[in-house]
């Protein structure tokens, strides 16, 4: 079986995250391990560091990643915004590395308008930049992204595009997200079109370089490249997209965390684990 869990928050400290997680009967975790709009976020603490590991212990080390902030672009054209985004991935590695989070999960980017070819080669090469700096060894998974906009990465070529020209490829995975590749254009809910998404896939990067899933419904259509999430069975995709998903043997044993909303009650985390795990 896959691991399904949630991105949880870690308000009130990174480990009450476990907290959260286990409240609403998880087995894999996201967080954010600073706030995702911050440029210069706090150094840890190492307090915080002693009660996350604590915390990550005591639930049996379920799989924990971290996702980067939104903020940062590595496929930008312009040089200061190009150095806060390598800054910023760099000090998330360090933050992982402390924590012992061994992967950290980031959109490709956007290209602003100067086309896919030029974004996908400034990604590399400020992605590269950022490995060389960090030196550790913590995990990039580069997510699927529904295409809005000039954001790359919403097609596997662009995704095996990058796997294919960084020079640290043992460092990198992919993740991803259902909604995403679904408002790309990639069909999950029949056979014929699930066959021809994984296929595809396959041609382009290997489904073994998953290495996390994003479980989200999409309250937009197939090829809309507008990247709204859903609850799980409420949207578009529908339960048996995710029954095809969960039940491919390619994929068993990975970590898949919702990113649906949410109340503070964690109530809908519930529900929507409890309707994933009724279709294995």
């Amino acid at each position: 079986m896959s691991l399904l869990g949630a991105h949880e928050s870690v308000a009130g400290g990174l480990h009450r995250a476990f907290e959260r997680i286990e409240k609403v009967g998880g087995e894999s975790l996201q967080i954010f391990t600073r706030n995702q709009r911050q440029w210069n976020p706090a150094p840890l603490k190492q307090e915080e560091i002693d009660l996350f590991k604590e915390a990550h212990a005591k639930s049996e080390h379920i799989p924990v990643a971290s996702h980067a902030s939104y903020l940062a672009n590595l496929a930008t054209g312009k040089d200061e915004l190009l150095e806060k985004s390598i800054n910023s991935l760099v000090l998330e590695f360090d933050r992982c590395h402390k924590l012992g989070i061994p992967q950290v999960v980031m959109h490709p980017g956007t290209h602003g308008g100067d086309g896919e070819e030029a974004g996908l080669s400034r990604f590399v090469a400020g992605l590269d930049r950022a490995f060389q700096a960090s030196g550790l060894e913590v995990t990039l998974l580069l997510e699927t992204t529904a295409g809005q906009g000039t954001s790359l990465g919403s097609t596997f070529e662009e995704i095996g595009y990058i796997l294919e020209h960084s020079q640290f490829p043992e460092l990198l995975g992919v993740c991803v997200d259902t909604c995403h590749i679904f408002a790309a254009g990639y069909e999950l809910r029949t056979d014929a079109g699930y066959t021809k998404t994984m296929n595809n896939m396959e041609s382009c990067f290997g489904t073994d370089r998953v290495k996390f899933f994003h479980l989200n419904d999409s309250k937009k259509d197939l090829g809309s490249k507008v990247d709204r999430h859903e609850h799980i069975g409420k949207g578009l995709i529908g339960l048996e997209g995710f029954r095809k998903l969960l039940t491919d043997t390619r994929f068993t044993g990975l970590p898949m965390t919702l990113e649906t909303p949410k109340s503070d009650s964690l109530a809908e985390d519930i529900v929507n684990l409890q309707t994933l795990r009724s279709l294995l």
